[in-house]
This record gives structure tokens, sequence and C-alpha cells, in this order.
């Protein structure tokens, strides 16, 4: 006997195509959804998804951060009404609905890590859809987990990590900021984490990233050398850099909350990447 059906949205993305696998793993019975014959904007294949499920884990969202300064509207529709919408549909059936969020709903002026009773500021468009799809979802009724999180890497997409390998391969040297300090955090040590708060149906808000913390630059450092790259990484400031989006400085999370939770150790961050380093 299976552990139940999760419908998983998004499901081809960088965290949903490791989240699937991990609860295939795990005895779910994973349904994947996702474009281009799956619109998560679209309340007719929303509630079908979830009228053939009895858990859904959000994976969808519009995730370009400089995007959504001027496709603000796009953003907004993805990462808040949807979410919405699929929070009410949820409701209707009674289903436990999992979604995820992300650091960028803080301004990352905090001189500590931040806790889930910290008051979020975002300071960007991407953070402001963000949070509103928190809210709609907490106002929907349906039983609900939400999880931020922060500098994922994964396989299965672009991301920091994979862009600075990338750089590094082909340039003799890259700038990389020294002054946004977070946790490079691997997909496959969310799609775990999350697994086990499937199987407890847990609700409630929750930070998760991957233990201890380190600048941008420290990371694409240790990327380098791990990678025994040839490629010199200097030190910059955020300031340098000419973006549509501002980024928060301080993307540190206090996972105190879901540590509780969970049965092993959250990993520190130089592990996971490693191992995701050792096996491009």
């Amino acid at each position: 006997m299976g552990k139940g059906r999760v419908a998983i949205l998004g499901g081809r993305g960088m965290l949903g195509t490791d989240l699937a696998a991990e609860c295939l793993r795990g005895g779910f019975d994973v349904q994947v959804h996702d474009l281009p014959e799956f619109d998560i904007l679209n309340a007719r294949q929303v509630r079908e998804a979830i009228d053939a499920a009895d858990a859904v884990v959000n994976c969808a969202a519009y995730t370009n951060v400089d995007g959504a300064e001027s496709q603000n509207e796009l953003a907004h529709r993805v990462n808040g009404e949807a979410v919405g919408q699929l929070g009410r549909l949820a409701a209707e059936q009674g289903r436990w609905v999992l979604h995820f969020s992300t650091d960028f709903v803080f301004d990352g002026e905090l001189d500590r890590p931040y806790a889930e009773t910290d008051t979020p500021n975002p300071i960007n468009e991407y953070g402001r859809s963000k949070l509103a799809g928190e809210r709609l979802l907490e106002q929907s009724g349906c039983p609900h987990c939400i999880v931020r999180l922060e500098w994922t890497y994964g396989t299965h997409g672009n991301n920091f990590v994979t862009k600075i390998v990338e750089r590094a391969r082909t340039a003799g040297q890259l700038k990389v900021v020294e002054d946004q300090i977070g946790a490079p955090t691997a997909t496959t040590e969310v799609a775990a984490a999350v697994s086990r708060l499937l199987e407890q149906r847990v609700e409630g808000l929750f930070h998760f990233a991957n233990s201890g913390y380190a600048s941008r630059f420290d990371v694409a450092r240790f990327i380098v050398e791990r990678l025994s790259l040839s490629a010199r990484v200097l030190p910059c400031r955020s300031s340098d850099y000419s973006s549509p989006a501002r980024r928060p400085l301080n993307s540190r999370f206090n996972c105190t909350k879901i540590q509780a939770l969970l049965g092993e150790t959250i990993k520190p961050w130089q592990e996971p990447l490693a191992s995701f380093l050792g096996s491009l």
C-alpha cells in the first residue's frame, strides 16, 4: 500500500524533478503536472489535478527575478493569484497543499538570520509576488504548509552554481559579489526534507536551507577550487552591478523550526555542493 497520491505542480523544473524522484522512492504515487499540457493559471486543470490526488505540492512559479520588474503582472498572476486559486480549490476538496516561497520576501537588512516570525518586506517585484502567494494561500482556508527556500541549485535547471561553473570554465577571471550572504541549498536536500513533511502532513510556515552561511564570492571560490579550475575569482559589491531588480544582501535563514521536525541534521552547504560538483 502506497503513502497516497501526490500531485506535483511544476514537476519538471529543477526542484520538481528531484522532488518527484524522492517521493517515488519514498513510496508515494506521484502525478507530475507541468507546461505545456498543464498551466497553473487554468482553474479547470488545477481542479482536475487536485481531484486526482490526496495532497498537492506546488513547485510552479515565475522565477525570473529581473524579468518580474517589467513582467510584474504575469509574475503576480503566477506567483500570487494562481496560488490563491489553488488554495481555494484545494479547500473545497479538503486537500493539503505544500507551497514553496523564497528568501526574497525579506529586504535583507536584518543583522541576524531570518526566522519565520520576522516581518517580510520585499524589495523587488518577484519578492512581492511570492509574498502575495503566501498570503493568498493562508487566506484560502485549505490545510497548508509553506516552505521558504534560498539559493537553490540542482541538475535540472539553470542556477548560480551551474552559471559559475560555466563561466569559470570559459573565462580567465570572474567577478562575484561578496556582500550577499546566504546558503547554497541543493534541491535534492529540499526534496528529502519535503518528503518527510508530506508523510506528516505538517502545517505552518518553515525556512529551509543547507546549514552554514557564505557569500556568493565564497561559494564561487569553493566551486573553482573543488573543480581545480584556473579561473581567478575576484570579489565585488552588489552596487557594482546594474540590474533591474534589487537583491537582499542578507538571505540567511534560521532553520531551527523545521530542524525539529526532521529526523536528520540538516547538512552543511559544502557537503551536498561537493557531491553535486563531483557528479558534473
